[in-house]
């Protein structure tokens, strides 16, 4: 029960990643709020949670939408003391593709903006919506899902790879920022891990991921929920401003 008494906010909770931190928080004692877009797997996972769990469609690119959303758990339970920032999409493309000198393809504009949007500015929306408030209490945990690919690039992912890496930007910065308040911000950048939409990959593909990650396997979502919830207590009460990999030792080529 390390995090009894905690409320914790999860963003694009109600599956894959998400939901795994959801459920392991909550074993561990908080009172979990998810948000996320589909209703049907937010409701049906927020009756699993306990009775004070609680389940809001919110989307994180909308600015009111998220204001809206933190101002109604502060007005239920008080206080905001974890916010993991887990929601994000992937629409990938070549940034060109030319053939016989002509081009053929490239990453649509509306591609690129939703991506940016959805990851970016998402984070930022649910962060600065959150942070006053836990300034006022003087205490608090942001962490924040970047990707291995952030770090290293990856072929197809300009848009992707462009917000996970500007996400480890945003994270130092408010560390910066908010550290004298007693708010914590870190960064966990997952490997290749087995959510909903992974396992949905064609068996050569994965097999091309377990290939490139030392420890022979993919990372399971348990993975990452572990490492959000030892970075939500005081035995990380001196990790600040960090941005950990979570990834099997992961090397990317093209």
């Amino acid at each position: 029960m390390r995090l009894k008494g905690k409320v914790a906010l999860i963003t694009g909770g109600a599956a894959g990643i998400g939901k795994a931190t959801a459920q392991l928080f909550a074993k561990e004692g908080a009172t979990v709020v998810i948000c996320d877009v589909s209703e049907e797997l937010g409701n049906a996972l927020v009756s699993t949670l306990g009775p004070n769990a609680q389940f809001n469609k919110v989307d994180v690119c909308n600015r009111a939408e998220v204001q809206q959303w933190v101002e109604g758990v502060i007005a239920k339970f008080g206080h905001i003391d974890i916010l993991v920032n887990n929601a994000g999409i992937t629409r990938d493309s070549q940034f060109i593709k030319m053939k016989d000198g002509e081009l053929v393809k490239q990453m649509s504009e509306e591609a690129f903006d939703l991506v940016i949007s959805v990851n970016l500015k998402g984070v930022f929306n649910c962060s600065q919506a959150v942070a006053p408030f836990m300034v006022k209490q003087k205490s608090g945990v942001i962490l924040n899902a970047s990707s291995v690919v952030g770090l290293y690039g990856n072929f197809g992912q300009t848009n992707y790879v462009a917000t996970k890496a500007a996400v480890i930007g945003m994270t130092k910065v408010w560390s910066r920022e908010l550290g004298k308040y007693g708010i914590r911000v870190n960064a966990i950048a997952p490997g290749f891990i087995m959510t909903e939409m992974v396992a949905k990959m064609p068996e050569d593909v994965l097999a091309v991921m377990r290939a490139k990650t030392p420890l022979g396997r993919l990372g399971e979502p348990e993975d990452i929920a572990n490492t959000y919830l030892w970075l939500s207590t005081d035995e990380a009460a001196y990790i600040n401003g960090a941005t950990i990999s979570v990834d099997g030792g992961i090397v990317l080529g093209t």
